[in-house]
C-alpha cells in the first residue's frame, strides 16, 4: 500500500508547490478597455497556467485619478496601468512609468509593428517610452445618409472642403430641421490638426512654448465661428443626454469622432437606426486621432517580467487585437490586425459599408506630433477662448493672443 501512497503524495505535493508559485498579475483598467483585457485573460491563461490575472476596473475618471495618486505615492501600484491618450504625456513625464525601451524590454524593436503616429505620444518628448498602444481611434465623419438624401447632399459636399461643409449643413438645416454638428467646436478641435507634422506638438514647440497663436489655430477658430454663424451646430456638449437624443431621433446629421463611435450607436446610444449611418473622411483632408489606450508597468511594480509578457500577448498579438476590435469595436495599433481579412467585412449598421478599409487609410495619415504633459491645460484654455467666441463675438486673434498668455502664466517651466 505504501508504494501506491508515496507517489499520490509526491503528486499532491506537486501540485500544492505549483499552486503556491502561481503569480497573481494586477491589471488595473477602465470601461470598455476591462471587456477587452477580460476576453484576452482565457487565451492567455491557456499559454500560461501559473498566471493568474485579478483585473481592478475603475470608471474612467475614477482610474485615472487612482493612478496618478499610485504614482505619486508608490502605493496600490498594478503590475500593468491602462493609461487613456488624455493622459500619457502626463504620466509619460511623471517619471513614475518602466522606460519600455530600455533592456530587457526593448520595446522599440516592435515600432515597425505599431501605427507611427502611437509611439511618440507614449514619449512625450523624453525619449523614453512609457507605455505601449493597444488600440487607436482613427478620425472619421458618421453621417446620416437619409437626411442626406432629404436635403440634397452628396459625401463629396461633405469631404471636399469646410466651405462645402458648412454650405451642405445649411441645406441640412433648411430641408430637414436637423443640425450638422453637436458643436462647433468640434470643427476646431479636428482643424487645429491640419498641418502638423510629425515630431511637431499640437500646442507646443520643441521648446515648450504654446503656439497657439499660429494661423493654423486662426483658421480653425474662423471654421467653428462660420460654422455657428451658419446656424448649423446645435450647442450641444458631447456624451450629454441630449447628444444621445439627437442620433437617436435624427436632429443631428453628422458628428465627427474616432471609429469607435461606430460601436457606441449601434450598441446603446441609437440602436434603432441601424443602416441609416455611413462613414466618410474628415473634411479638407483633415487626419485627427481620437483617443487611443496604452499599456505601462510602474517602476514599483512587483511582477515586471509577467506583467511584459502580458502586455505584449495583448498589443503585439494578431488574433488578440482583432477579438479587441471584435468585441469593444477598440481600433488595432498593430499593423499586421489593420491588414487582416476582417477590415474587408462589410459592417451592417453602416448599411453593408466597408467602412473599416476608410479607417485604416485615416490611420495611416495621421501625424506622429509629440504630446506633452500641459496638453491638457492647453486644451482646456483653447476651448474657453473659443467659447469666447462663439458666445460673445470676441475678437478672434485677441482671443488666442489671451489663450497664449493664460498659458504660459499656467505651465511656467
Amino acid at each position: 500500500m505504501k508504494h501506491i501512497l508515496r507517489p499520490l503524495v509526491a503528486a499532491l505535493g506537486l501540485v500544492s508547490i505549483s499552486a503556491m508559485a502561481a503569480t497573481t498579475l494586477t491589471v488595473a483598467a477602465f470601461p470598455d478597455l476591462d471587456r477587452s483585457i477580460k476576453a484576452a485573460i482565457p487565451g492567455y491563461k491557456k499559454l500560461h497556467p501559473d498566471v493568474e490575472i485579478k483585473l481592478v476596473s475603475l470608471a474612467y475618471g475614477d482610474h485615472h485619478t487612482a493612478m496618478t495618486t499610485a504614482l505619486a505615492t508608490g502605493a496600490n501600484l498594478p503590475d500593468v496601468m491602462a493609461v487613456d491618450m488624455g493622459f500619457i504625456g502626463k504620466f509619460a513625464e511623471s517619471g513614475g512609468l518602466e522606460d519600455l525601451s530600455k533592456a530587457p524590454y526593448n520595446g522599440l524593436q516592435y515600432k515597425a509593428q505599431i501605427s507611427k503616429f502611437s509611439l511618440p505620444q507614449a514619449m512625450a518628448g523624453t525619449g523614453a517610452l512609457a507605455a505601449i498602444p493597444c488600440d487607436i481611434g482613427p478620425g472619421t465623419m458618421f453621417y446620416r445618409k437619409d437626411i442626406m438624401d432629404k436635403a440634397g447632399v452628396k459625401e463629396e459636399d461633405l469631404t471636399k472642403s469646410w466651405e462645402t461643409y458648412i454650405e451642405a449643413g445649411k441645406k441640412v438645416k433648411a430641408a430637414t430641421g436637423a443640425y450638422m454638428i453637436p458643436h462647433a467646436n468640434e470643427l476646431m478641435a479636428i482643424a487645429i490638426r491640419s498641418g502638423v507634422k510629425d515630431g511637431e506638438g499640437l500646442y507646443f514647440d520643441g521648446k515648450g512654448k504654446p503656439v497657439v497663436d499660429h494661423p493654423r489655430f486662426v483658421k480653425a477658430f474662423e471654421i467653428a465661428k462660420a460654422a455657428r454663424v451658419a446656424g448649423i451646430d446645435g450647442k450641444i456638449g458631447a456624451w450629454s443626454n441630449e447628444w444621445s437624443e439627437g442620433f437617436k431621433r435624427g436632429q443631428i446629421a453628422t458628428e465627427m469622432m474616432g471609429a469607435w463611435l461606430g460601436g457606441h450607436l449601434k450598441n446603446w446610444i441609437a440602436p434603432d437606426t441601424k443602416g441609416l449611418w455611413r462613414s466618410a473622411q474628415l473634411p479638407a483632408g483633415s487626419f485627427a486621432s481620437y483617443g487611443g489606450s496604452f499599456y505601462g508597468i510602474p517602476k514599483k511594480a512587483v511582477h515586471k517580467p509577467e506583467a511584459w509578457d502580458f502586455i505584449k500577448y495583448l498589443t503585439l498579438d494578431k488574433g488578440q487585437q482583432i477579438e479587441a476590435f471584435r468585441q469593444v469595436e477598440a481600433f488595432p495599433s498593430l499593423i499586421a490586425a489593420q491588414n487582416d481579412d476582417f477590415m474587408n467585412q462589410p459592417i451592417e449598421f453602416l448599411g453593408g459599408q466597408k467602412a473599416r478599409q476608410l479607417w485604416k487609410v485615416a490611420a495611416e495619415h495621421i501625424a506622429a506630433f509629440d504630446v506633452d504633459k500641459y496638453d491638457s491645460t492647453a486644451q482646456d484654455i483653447i476651448n474657453s477662448e473659443l467659447d469666447k467666441v462663439l458666445e460673445q463675438n470676441k475678437d478672434i486673434k485677441t482671443a488666442l493672443t489671451d489663450a497664449k498668455a493664460q498659458i504660459e502664466r499656467r505651465v511656467r517651466r
